[in-house]
């Protein structure tokens, strides 16, 4: 029997992907899978179960204009209570995952091994219990063995990978620096409770600028697996920033993908003064109002506070607002009176 993999993203950033039935509505493999979308009426007519579709084709049985306008059909709103799904889907729910009675999903994993990329990063392999459904960018927050505390972390693997793996910056005395550093061992028990976030690829529909500070390349890896196997019309262009050469992890990686997509630039930026490189110092002294495309162009920034901060503030300088603008700002999480 067909089915379709419908990503429910709710207002609080949890994820949950449920699977429905050819010819099914919405609602209905909602409620099927205990997970209870706003809804009143279920005849088209109230307007409560009203939602975005950002991804996905479908069609509409029917609404009437007192609940939903053909204006906002067109834009891409739905009533889920009508909705049959002809493709996957991902549905924007204007409620919390609480109100609709779901929470984030906790999956058993074990680790599969640790590779120190770098002074400064970690490669973690993780073998989830059941592959996760998850949207490219998205994270998830991973149990410490021998630890009552979580990270949280951006898969860097593609969506429903057998292997879960996740770029995690090394930051000595850290809890999870600590034990990928020097407790990890392969069949140690983690659980990935998510997957959460509003930083996930959109639908490719004009030119994209991506940004990655350090670790926050781990989404875009995820991204670039997926553009991999689906394919991209429009031109990608990648900029990665480190602080010094041997920080430019996983770069092999990037270049072979960019170059199964073929329509990929990738670009890469040093801070460090004492490595020598064809770029340096910081994104926004490299980005230009042409890689902007106009403002025609969707931009996704992973990285530091600063680094989103400058940024938006370049952009500002430049006089150039592009289409979309998402953004991930990571924090070190405070442990043990260092940073994480």
């Amino acid at each position: 029997m067909t089915h379709y993999n419908i990503a429910l993203n709710f207002e609080d950033g949890v994820t949950r992907v449920i699977q429905c039935e050819d010819d099914e509505k919405v609602t209905d493999a909602a409620f099927r899978q205990k997970i209870n979308l706003p809804m009143d009426c279920r005849d088209g007519v109230c307007g409560t179960c009203k939602c975005f579709a950002e991804k996905g084709s479908y069609e509409l049985e029917f609404y009437m204009d007192e609940s939903m306008s053909d204006e906002e059909a067109e834009e891409g709103y739905v009533l889920t209570c009508q909705m049959i799904p002809e493709t996957d889907c991902v549905l924007r729910v204007p409620a919390s995952s609480a109100v609709c009675k779901t929470a984030p999903e906790a999956v058993k994993a074990q680790v599969l091994g640790v590779d120190q990329l770098s002074e400064t990063s970690f490669s973690l392999r993780l073998k989830p219990a059941k592959a996760i459904a998850f949207l490219p960018g998205q994270y998830v927050n991973v149990t410490v063995p021998g630890t009552d505390k979580h990270r949280s972390y951006s898969f860097s693997s593609a969506p429903g990978a057998q292997e879960a793996t996740f770029l995690v910056r090394n930051i000595p005395g850290g809890v999870m620096s600590s034990y990928l550093g020097q407790g990890a061992q392969a069949g140690d028990a983690v659980t990935l409770t998510g997957p959460m976030g509003a930083f996930y690829l959109r639908p490719i529909e004009r030119a994209q600028l991506w940004l990655a500070g350090g670790t926050g390349l781990a989404p875009f890896l995820s991204m670039l697996e997926e553009v991999s196997e689906q394919g991209a019309e429009h031109p990608i262009t990648l900029f990665y920033a480190v602080t010094n050469a041997a920080d430019l992890v996983e770069l092999e990686r990037v270049n072979a993908l960019a170059a199964k997509i073929g329509n990929v630039t990738v670009i890469t930026v040093l801070a460090s003064k004492e490595d020598a490189h064809d770029r340096k110092g910081f994104v926004t002294d490299h980005v230009t109002a042409s890689d902007l495309n106009g403002g025609d162009c969707d931009v996704y920034l992973c990285g530091p506070p600063p680094m989103v901060d400058a940024v938006r503030a370049h952009f500002g300088a430049l006089g150039v607002e592009p289409a979309n603008f998402y953004f991930e700002k990571f924090n070190p999480t405070e442990a043990e009176g260092l940073a994480e």
